[in-house]
């Protein structure tokens, strides 16, 4: 059933990361208040991230969560893409110094590779996030949107708010402070999950006229 600005009336949220999904939770009451979204079964094991895109990926988390409650399930999938890495750690983001990763841990091989490679100054630091995020339905059927934000790697962390990549990530559009500088009111207004979170709501409005 279609409840508001064309998003089901329930929503079970894919993703296994609690800073994620409570980000997602309030992009969601932002583009469609009134969608009552409901918490990952916490029995389930985590999806193995084994696609090749971040559609893929987005598209595992979705489709066992959907198969496993029946109803319509989030995910999304974020990349980082740092020009002077030839696009790494992209889809790996979340994995970069390894499986298990902390937050702190990928940062620092960030910071450690970019060293290493001598970028330095903000041009040769640019850096791109992506995001994926994709509505799946128990019948197999998904909508999709995907946002992303330019950058620049900032050479040490900044900021204690936010989460991942966000103390040394500065947005283009921003006033040259971190995500992790920016009230969570601010870093939607910018954001690459706000935007892909955005794009999948016009997208579902559009499905029902």
């Amino acid at each position: 059933m279609s409840g508001p600005a064309g998003w089901p009336d329930r929503v079970v949220l894919a993703t296994a990361n609690p800073d994620k999904a409570a980000e997602l939770a309030a992009l969601v009451a932002e583009n469609a208040p009134g969608v009552e979204l409901v918490a990952r079964p916490s029995g389930l094991a985590e999806v193995e991230e084994s696609g090749h895109s971040l559609v893929e990926n987005a598209r595992l988390k979705a489709a066992a969560v959907a198969a496993t409650t029946g109803l319509p399930a989030l995910a999304d999938d974020t990349g980082l893409e740092v020009a002077a890495l030839g696009g790494a750690p992209g889809i790996y983001a979340a994995r970069y110094a390894g499986e298990g990763a902390s937050y702190a841990d990928n940062v620092t091989k960030l910071l450690t590779e970019l060293a290493r490679g001598g970028a330095v100054d903000p041009p040769a630091r640019s850096a791109r996030f992506v995001t994926v995020a994709l509505l799946r339905f128990p019948d197999g059927g998904e909508v999709v949107g995907e946002g992303a934000v330019a950058g620049h790697i900032a050479p040490a962390p900044l900021g204690g708010l936010g989460f991942g990549y966000d103390p040394v990530f500065v947005p283009e559009e921003g006033d040259g402070r971190t995500f992790a500088e920016l009230a969570a009111a601010e870093k939607h207004t910018l954001s690459h999950r706000a935007r892909a979170v955005a794009a999948l709501s016009g997208a579902l409005r559009a499905l029902v006229g």
